[in-house]
């Protein structure tokens, strides 16, 4: 599939708009944080909307249950982490973008999104395949760094 097809086109599109709504999850997230007085339990409240959310859709598309077998508990103890992952990065948002801006929340995450991705593709981490990354990435992530320090400074 070439980058410029219109199934990539359609597939960018829609990471885009993946992308456009978080600064909105993350705003609403911290009103609900004050409303209910802590930022843990928006983050609880957040997950059981997304729960809701998700058991209908699980039933509309007629989702195969799960495999729950032996081997699911012999893996790795890190394939556990993604909800850990969501659930300091959802805790994190509400509780920081009120106090560093959502621009500056942002581009951080951005920043460390990439640079781990990178370490994750260059050492082959958590059973994805190693890809060796080459200098137009490195300088790519540098730039976005470079933008994280712009932003950074632009708030004094």
């Amino acid at each position: 599939m070439s980058a410029m097809s219109i199934t990539g086109i359609l597939l960018a599109f829609v990471a885009l708009f993946a992308g456009a709504v978080v600064p909105i999850q993350a705003a609403s997230n911290a009103i609900l944080a004050r409303q209910l007085g802590h930022p843990l339990w928006a983050s609880a409240t957040s997950l059981v909307i997304s729960l809701i959310v998700l058991i209908p859709l699980l039933i509309i598309f007629k989702v195969p249950k799960p495999h729950f077998s032996t081997e699911l508990f012999n893996q790795p103890i890190w394939i556990w982490f993604g909800g850990i992952a969501g659930m300091l990065y959802l805790t994190s948002a509400l509780i920081l973008v009120p106090k560093i801006g959502s621009t500056t929340f942002f581009v951080l995450v951005i920043a460390g999104q990439l640079i781990i991705s990178a370490l994750i593709e260059q050492f082959g981490w958590f059973g994805m395949n190693r890809n060796s990354i080459p200098i137009e990435k490195i300088v790519g992530i540098g730039l976005v760094i470079l933008g994280v320090l712009c932003v950074q400074f632009s708030r004094k």
